[in-house]
């Protein structure tokens, strides 16, 4: 049977969009084996795997035309990716969008307020003009859009869930960002601002761990796919421990 291989950041690099046939009945275990043969077997190491679109566990059996999300750890309703910046500018109400717009994030913070809120709390990421002592110049943001997007709405409603805010917006940019933009913005507003704080900082947390958002940093002297951090237990994966587990 057919598989259809989306590897995305680095991988992407070493790799490229592929098919590739394995036995019916194989699992990601399986592919990931085969994988593991090739030039990028190193890169494999601590990635997560996905299946059509959702986090999968090395013992998924896999079946025809199974489209396999290789995802290297993370360093960032409607379809979002199409979002456009009046959609954007649009209260969101406890939802999320990707856009390749500039994100107006004055103009979303002062929409965001209502006269029962006793606080608003913003998180609202920038492209800085260093990193590890490197001038940089710009940042490239991809995703595996589908994935992320249906990551992004979980996030929001369990934040509205948990933290019992009355609203969140989680909006990121994807594409070329320079110096001084906005890549992410979150705004949550709560009649209390311990709630808005924790719910605030339990998101931009999460999401930089969860959500399949890649960033690649081109300096003056070169160019490099940022280190995400570590996946979280149980979503993390690689060619040795799906041995083992399979």
């Amino acid at each position: 049977m057919k598989i259809r291989i989306l590897p995305f950041g680095v991988l992407k690099d070493w790799l490229g969009a592929s098919q590739v046939e394995l036995a019916e009945g194989a699992t990601v275990a399986d592919l990931l084996e085969q994988l593991s043969a090739g030039p990028a077997a190193r890169l494999l190491r601590g990635i997560a795997v996905s299946v059509n679109a959702e986090y999968a566990r090395p013992g998924q059996v896999l079946c025809e035309d199974d489209e396999v999300g290789l995802l290297p750890p993370v360093s960032g309703g409607s379809n979002p990716s199409a979002a456009s910046a009046e959609a954007a500018a649009e209260p969101l109400g406890g939802s999320s969008a990707l856009t390749r717009e500039p994100i107006e994030a004055e103009k979303l913070i002062a929409a965001a307020k209502r006269g029962e809120d006793g606080a608003v709390v913003v998180f609202d990421g920038v492209v800085r003009n260093n990193s590890r002592g490197r001038q940089t110049l710009y940042l490239d943001y991809e995703a595996y859009e589908e994935m992320a997007a249906r990551q992004m709405d979980a996030l929001t409603r369990e934040a509205l869930s948990r933290f019992g805010v009355r609203e969140v917006k989680l909006l990121h940019r994807l594409g070329r960002l320079m110096v001084g933009e906005t890549s992410i913005l979150i705004v949550v507003a709560s009649a209390h601002r311990g709630a808005a704080f924790e719910a605030c900082r339990w998101l931009i947390d999460t999401l930089k761990k969860t959500v399949p958002i890649w960033k690649k940093e081109t300096f003056v002297d070169g160019a490099v796919w940022a280190a995400g951090e570590p996946f979280p237990a149980g979503l993390g994966v690689d060619a040795a421990e799906a041995s083992h587990d399979a």
